[in-house]
């Protein structure tokens, strides 16, 4: 070692690469944007505020993880698969327990369960992911076992601190909670940071989770127990009526549904008027009654807006044909 001075232990830990983080793919198995969507982001607001990474208000405060949410619980009770999101080994799993809505169970009887039924992998480098609210009896992996990206751990369910069927994703290095979406960001900042997952999921100001048409008013229950294909659709002497549940709406929000005959005249306009704080969720619908004779043979269409500061924030338009 004679003419090599050795380095002081400080140096030497300085030196040390830092481990990079895992790099995330998409944890369920479902088509997002079409038969699943995200709820809610982490909230990156260190204050009482609330702030998702990109400056927006698709969070809600304290909230820290990624919301993935289903389109209905008849496509939760069909199965969809959680998958995970990057290679590990599973530290910890909770089953076994009940699938309802928090709204039934008796007050604290989810306190230090809120996550339900779930999963715990660790990654290299003190990283970890986890995956709560997912179904009962559906864990498909055990304590100590490996695995590799994509691997099933079981399936979404309706268990912990929930009201509808989603997967709660959370992401934290050496114990603290990071935004996947915005990793290293400072504290307070947003449209910063550096994202982790493999392919960023496209974010949405809101997003139309369930539209169609149905054979009379429709109510949020009914759609979101048995979706929209499960609604009595009408027929061309029953009433045509026309809706959205959408996610993610703010205070100020404007909607409008509007339907349309096949040569274009306007049968109902609905404005709703602007919404009085943020919602998680809406339903909005317009309709008519069939005139005598009934409905004219063709194509009828809606056309639902989300109008925010003056701007389309939300639109989606839908076709049936009598």
């Amino acid at each position: 070692m004679r003419g090599r001075a050795l380095l002081p232990l400080a140096l030497l830990a300085a030196a040390a690469p830092v481990p990079e983080p895992p790099r995330l793919t998409f944890p369920l198995a479902c088509a997002l944007g079409k038969d699943c969507a995200i709820q809610s982001y982490q909230d990156d607001d260190p204050g009482p505020g609330v702030r998702d990474y990109r400056c927006g208000g698709r969070t809600y405060a304290g909230h820290g993880g990624t919301d993935i949410r289903l389109t209905s619980m008849a496509q939760q009770r069909r199965g969809v698969n959680v998958l995970a999101a990057a290679p590990g080994v599973v530290r910890g799993i909770r089953d076994g327990e009940p699938e309802m809505s928090m709204r039934r169970r008796p007050a604290g009887d989810i306190a230090g369960k809120e996550c339900g039924n779930g999963v715990v992998i660790a990654h290299p480098g003190g990283w970890q992911t986890q995956y709560c609210h997912m179904a009962r009896g559906s864990i498909a992996v055990r304590p100590g076992q490996a695995v590799a990206t994509g691997a099933v751990l079981g399936r979404v369910g309706l268990s912990g601190d929930t009201e509808f069927p989603h997967l709660h994703l959370s992401v934290r290095h050496d114990g603290d909670t990071v935004d996947p979406f915005a990793w290293g960001a400072a504290a307070g900042q947003c449209r910063g940071g550096r994202s982790l997952w493999a392919n960023t999921p496209a974010y949405a100001e809101g997003h139309v989770l369930v539209a169609g048409f149905a054979a009379g008013p429709v109510t949020m229950d009914a759609v979101q127990e048995e979706g929209a294909g499960q609604v009595p659709p009408p027929r061309r002497d029953t009433p045509l009526v026309a809706f959205a549940q959408a996610i993610g709406l703010q205070g100020g929000d404007a909607q409008r549904m509007v339907l349309r005959a096949p040569d274009g005249q306007v049968l109902a306009d609905n404005r709703a008027p602007p919404l009085d704080r943020d919602k998680a969720q809406v339903i909005l619908f317009a309709g008519k009654k069939a005139p005598a004779g009934g409905w004219p043979a063709g194509t009828y269409r809606s056309e639902y807006q989300v109008i925010r500061s003056g701007r389309v924030a939300i639109e989606r338009r839908d076709a049936i044909t009598l």
